[in-house]
């Protein structure tokens, strides 16, 4: 199993946010997670991806612990967050340090962002956070595509592309190898309905539902 948490849960400010949370990500999943805003969806990833610290339960990933052995978690993960960060680094710095952090070639991010239809080479002394908000979100797309990760999580993917980037988008992950699980977090079932084979629904800090589809 690749995720376990266990009776996880979290409050902020003396407000609930997670509670008494579990559930279990084998190879090979493909997950649709649904839930109103502030039903836990995001305080959920963050906590696997060590982000926050839990109040109570266990999380472990890939046998870590996502606090104590975070560095180790993170190797095997990429993760898409809903905004991109507000890095200041030009593309070309920030394909360096991607580079040098996690392996991953940049002629590999090159490779992935022309399929996205992102011509990187024109913006490369460009800052990243001067690109479009769709731009950013496709360099992270194709940034999280080119790592070999077991754990794809992507919250919101398509918030800020338009149809033809989702498009694009959707059928690069028709390529993902069947070993690796990934993780939406979506308010579009509709769109990724054939790519997933599980669909996870919070609400009010708990897991509802869980089902194979």
């Amino acid at each position: 199993m690749l995720v376990v948490a266990k009776n996880i849960s979290k409050k902020f400010m003396g407000t609930k946010v997670l509670d008494n949370v579990s559930l279990t990500i084998n190879g090979g999943d493909r997950i649709a997670m649904m839930g109103p805003n502030g039903a836990g969806k995001t305080t959920l990833v963050r906590a696997i991806l060590g982000f926050y610290h839990i109040d109570s339960g266990e999380i472990s990933v890939n046998g870590f612990d996502p606090v104590k052995k975070r560095v180790d978690v993170l190797k095997n993960i990429s993760f898409i967050p809903q905004l991109p960060p507000p890095v200041k680094l030009s593309i070309e710095e920030l394909l360096m340090y991607v580079e040098r952090s996690s392996g991953v070639s940049k002629e590999k991010i090159f490779e992935e962002s022309s399929k996205m239809d992102l011509d990187l080479k024109s913006h490369i002394k460009k800052p990243f956070f001067k690109l479009s908000g769709g731009m950013k979100q496709k360099l992270l797309i194709a940034i999280a595509l080119s790592k070999k990760s077991s754990l794809l999580i992507f919250d919101e993917p398509t918030a800020n592309l338009d149809p033809k980037g989702r498009e694009k988008f959707y059928e690069l992950l028709t390529e993902i190898d069947t070993e690796c699980s990934t993780l939406f977090i979506t308010h579009r079932l509709d769109e990724i309905e054939g790519l997933v084979n599980r669909k996870i629904y919070m609400d009010l800090g708990k897991v509802t539902e869980d089902e194979k589809i």
